[in-house]
């Protein structure tokens, strides 16, 4: 993937720096006043710093993955993200059963996901959306489904038995049972296609705002941290439990729109798989986990709250700029 355009002066110094071999970053800090999930400095230097662990950058030596120097800069950037998220995500903590069983955590994962009551941006698209703003919400889509799976597949080597078994189980169906053309992220190619979009990995990192870029960042966060194994899980269960009304919704939305059959099937899929996935995620993996490492509860239930509380702030930008007949992109081409 070709190296983003800087968006601040940390962002500036550190894809500067990436361009030649590995040495000492010196890098500024970050703007104590900007807030940590709509700071875009902040937002894109973390994931330039964090795609050196999936498919990298184009001239960038993958050495620069472990440089102590960049990872210490990472770590400030973690962070101030994460004191963001742990205000944004703040009932959680109330949240964690005084036992947490399997079944516990289950339930309070059902109740969680079944109060949610973010911004429809889904029933905005299904009903009302044009053809751009369809073509706008797969460019903001892309950042992540161009490498669906990839984050939480992090946590299978840090599980065992029965939840490793269960996440296992989910990450299948994701890779498309290990046939390259039904992977859910070559799918999403399909349906970039149909709406003409650049299927190109990243294509559209430049053009996404703060908010996409953290919606994306969260999941590396998790993913990258052992110690934060417990919210990784709880992020996929969230979004596991929450996926087929919405992907029914998007793709009703593209046939509505003139979109066929291969165009759709990525939404379609989801709509079948998240039903099982959303019960094996709940009871056996999540579930399961806890009644294991009991002291990870509040960890899961963090994962899951933030999963849906930014998701939920992201949706809310997108459709209000839809609504005010305004592009939610930083610039579309």
């Amino acid at each position: 993937m070709k190296p983003p355009a800087p968006r601040g002066p940390v962002s500036t110094a550190l894809i500067s720096a990436l361009a030649r071999a590995p040495h000492d970053i010196a890098a500024p800090g970050f703007d104590p006043s900007a807030p940590a999930l709509t700071d875009e400095d902040l937002q894109l230097s973390l994931f330039v710093m964090y795609e050196l662990a999936y498919r990298g950058w184009d001239g960038v030596d993958d050495a620069w993955e472990w440089e102590p120097s960049l990872i210490r800069l990472r770590t400030v950037a973690e962070n101030r993200f994460e004191a963001a998220l742990r205000e944004l995500a703040a009932p959680y903590h109330d949240e964690v059963p005084a036992e947490p069983t399997a079944t516990a955590i289950a339930r309070t994962l059902v109740a969680m996901t079944e109060n949610d009551d973010g911004p429809s941006l889904s029933g905005y698209l299904r009903g009302r959306g044009t053809l751009e703003q369809f073509r706008e919400f797969a460019a903001h889509r892309s950042v992540y489904q161009r490498r669906e799976a990839d984050p939480h597949t992090f946590a299978i080597p840090r599980l065992a038995g029965a939840a490793k078994a269960a996440l296992i189980e989910i990450q299948i169906d994701e890779y498309g049972n290990g046939r390259a053309a039904h992977m859910h992220q070559e799918l999403f190619t399909n349906t970039m296609t149909a709406l003409g979009l650049d299927t190109t990995y990243g294509a559209y990192v430049d053009v996404v705002p703060a908010l996409t870029l953290a919606t994306n960042n969260l999941m590396s966060l998790f993913a990258l941290h052992r110690r934060r194994r417990g919210s990784l899980l709880g992020h996929l269960a969230a979004y596991e439990m929450t996926s087929t009304a919405p992907n029914r919704a998007y793709g009703n939305g593209l046939r509505r729109l003139g979109g066929d059959a291969d165009a759709t099937r990525f939404y379609d899929e989801h709509v079948e798989a998240d039903a099982v996935h959303e019960q094996v995620a709940a009871y056996d993996m999540c579930g399961v986990f806890c009644a294991d490492e009991p002291e990870r509860a509040a960890d899961v239930l963090f994962g899951a709250r933030c999963a849906l509380a930014l998701d939920a702030l992201w949706a809310g930008a997108v459709l209000d700029a839809f609504q005010r007949g305004e592009s939610s992109l930083l610039g579309f081409a």
